[in-house]
């Protein structure tokens, strides 16, 4: 199991620690409903650090990314982040990832824990007819996630910089909590605001202690791994391995924005036919129309208790107070408005397909 740099920080300040992906990692702290609300109301600090990084560089660097990734890289300019895929030579999805054109022919791109050794080998592959540097950062780098509304106002105090005006999707390199050269990243996975920011493991705890100094009057708290799933979840942001793995199409998964058929990339051509020709299943949004809990697995059925799906992701909201989910149906069933079940030990819970997000500040 390996830790992060921050993984003795966690525990003198007692969370609950679990393995994931590999890491030794927090899950909470005070509680993920207490979490989850500081996030959506004030601001919040989360460990990320398992994370992995890699740096594509040189004059081939484009032309690497083009090829693995499903997203147009050729739109970054220096300063941009983009969210793409790896689409697999079968139709489904190696990993979801963030590109950083850090400078010209100088990418990073950002990958899950659970898929470094996975990713790292899929891109080797591709690169072996193109000849771009690859350098696999992932153990020599942190990354800290500081989200919610009051984020941008707790940590300007941290920097020379106007984090306001780095607008989302945007990220400069320069001065945090004392360190110079770090990248501060207007990305996240809660919906609610916020910043990114990526430096070295020796750097990281200065700056994890200088967040919480500046951002103590702000309400600021420590946010485990659990109150991050419940944010995204509520935003109706995927997740590898429950709403997108190597069978599920990003077309599928609703990713088709994420898809650009303007270049060649793996598998691009069954994927254009996909699109063209109409897929067959959808991942959809549901909301429980009675109090209850959908979990990853469970069947959803139609009113004469079909099978007509799988939940992929499913928790109680905090903000909503209710049970909500994703999970692919047939296409034909997953209009919103639609109603579903979803199987619940032996009882059969109705429930409604939504628009997403879930939650709307």
């Amino acid at each position: 199991m390996k830790n992060t740099a921050l993984t003795q920080v966690h525990t003198d300040l007692g969370a609950k620690m679990v393995p994931f992906a590999g890491f030794n990692m927090p899950v909470s702290y005070e509680g993920v409903n207490i979490e989850h609300e500081t996030v959506r109301k004030a601001v919040g600090v989360f460990d990320v650090s398992h994370m992995g990084e890699f740096l594509i560089e040189g004059p081939k660097a484009l032309d690497l990314i083009q090829k693995v990734t499903s997203n147009d890289a050729a739109k970054l300019v220096v300063g941009k982040a983009q969210y793409s895929c790896f689409p697999n030579e079968t139709g489904g999805v190696v990993d979801d990832l963030i590109v950083y054109k850090i400078k010209d022919e100088t990418y990073l791109l950002v990958v899950n824990a659970s898929n470094i050794d996975k990713d790292w080998a899929h891109i080797e592959k591709y690169n072996k007819d193109i000849g771009a540097t690859m350098r696999n950062l992932s153990d020599d780098y942190s990354l800290l996630a500081i989200q919610g509304p009051k984020a941008v106002e707790a940590m300007q105090s941290l920097s020379s910089h106007d984090l306001a005006a780095i607008n989302f999707y945007n990220f400069i390199v320069g001065d945090f909590a004392g360190i110079e050269h770090v990248i501060i990243s207007a990305t996240g996975y809660t919906g609610s605001g916020g910043f990114e920011i990526y430096c070295k493991n020796n750097e990281v705890e200065q700056i994890w202690s200088k967040v919480l100094e500046a951002g103590a009057d702000f309400g600021i708290k420590p946010i485990g791994l659990a109150a991050r799933d419940t944010l995204r979840l509520e935003m109706g942001y995927c997740l590898y391995g429950n709403d997108i793995d190597d069978t599920t199409s990003p077309l599928e998964a609703g990713l088709g924005w994420i898809t650009k058929f303007t270049k060649d990339f793996v598998n691009s051509e069954a994927l254009a036919k996909q699109k063209e020709e109409g897929v067959s299943r959808k991942l959809v949004a549901f909301e429980m129309d009675e109090k209850a809990i959908p979990r990853q697995g469970y069947e959803i059925v139609d009113d004469t208790k079909n099978v007509i799906g799988k939940v992929t992701s499913g928790t109680m909201a905090p903000s909503l107070g209710k049970g909500i989910g994703l999970g692919y149906v047939a296409k034909d069933l997953s209009k919103v408005g639609d109603k579903v079940h979803i199987q619940i030990r032996k009882k059969s819970v109705p429930a409604t397909i939504v628009k997403l997000p879930f939650y709307k500040a």
